[in-house]
């Protein structure tokens, strides 16, 4: 690691999903920023069933090669245990706990008339569930912190996608799952603003393992995604909260989401046919939505 002090000197950060991909490279970039790292993965494979091997170790041990600190963690972060041993990991490991980057994730597309209950049920737990949990722990200890009298400078980087901005073909239950994420990010940024807490969102486009068929052509990398995260899980972004970026290769956007456009108000209950006279002349004036990823 770099002999001069990083921005992220002196934290502790969580990364789950660190094994490969986003995650890894937001593990080894944290590192070279000074911070020590807890490196979650359960080693599963695109389908979320276990892999023989876990990667969080090899990732651990590329840390401490260059210089730095990290410790593995294989749990099970969408479930209640598992998110509660991550934290208690990073406290008994490094004594503290400053960033939590939500990472883990995995596909089972299918098109909605194809979709089984089973897939659904799999992707919601891992991505949205798997945000809920480890977000519901730290922040239970930071509210404690807080509470005690200690400053807490705490930061969340919960992972969305495009596909929850937008919609994805043959993505519902990715969609749906990563446009929750982005619902939970607002909800946490509101409530944990007070104990010091800063919650954003990013919406990476990368060529990982979890990409290479849906976006065989994409060429950003997962290290171009890193420093975002890293700036974002840091001290020097105070008063960013409840943000969401776009981010692929060298460009960044600030996502801007729901906002009120055109609308009218009778004073009173419109009939069907005026309700949708009004509609028609609402959209008339309003910005057209994005496309969604995929659609003819």
């Amino acid at each position: 690691m770099s002999s001069t002090p990083g921005i992220s000197e002196g934290r502790v950060a969580i990364v789950t999903g660190a094994g490969r991909g986003l995650g890894r490279a937001h593990a080894l970039a944290f590192a070279a920023e000074g911070a020590k790292v807890v490196v979650n993965d359960l080693g599963v494979g695109l389908d979320g069933q276990p892999g023989p091997d876990s990667p969080a170790a090899q990732v651990v041990e590329e840390i401490r090669a260059a210089g730095g600190e990290a410790v593995a963690h294989g749990g099970d972060i969408a479930t209640g245990e598992g998110a509660r041993s991550l934290v208690e990991c990073a406290l008994d490991s490094f004594g503290r706990l400053d960033t939590l980057v939500n990472n883990a994730g995995f596909l089972r597309d299918r098109m909605l008339v194809n979709l089984d209950e089973d897939d659904w049920d799999a992707v919601m737990r891992v991505h949205l569930k798997g945000h809920f949990l480890p977000l519901k722990h730290a922040a239970a200890h930071w509210r404690a912190e807080s509470k005690a009298g200690r400053e807490v400078v705490a930061r969340v980087v919960n992972t969305s996608s495009g596909a929850g901005l937008l919609g994805s073909v043959g993505q519902g239950n990715y969609s749906a799952a990563k446009a929750g994420i982005l619902g939970l990010t607002f909800v946490a940024a509101a409530e944990m603003g007070r104990y010091g807490v800063q919650v954003n969102a990013i919406a990476p486009a990368a060529r990982t393992r979890m990409t290479e068929q849906t976006f065989a052509g994409l060429a950003a990398l997962p290290e171009d995604v890193s420093p975002l995260v890293v700036w974002l899980g840091s001290a020097p972004s105070a008063g960013v909260s409840g943000r969401v970026f776009e981010v692929e290769a060298g460009r960044i956007t600030v996502m801007e989401g729901w906002r009120a456009g055109p609308t009218v108000d009778k004073g009173a209950r419109w009939s069907p046919a005026e309700a949708g006279e009004a509609a028609l002349k609402l959209l008339a004036s309003a910005e057209v939505p994005g496309a969604v990823y995929g659609a003819q």
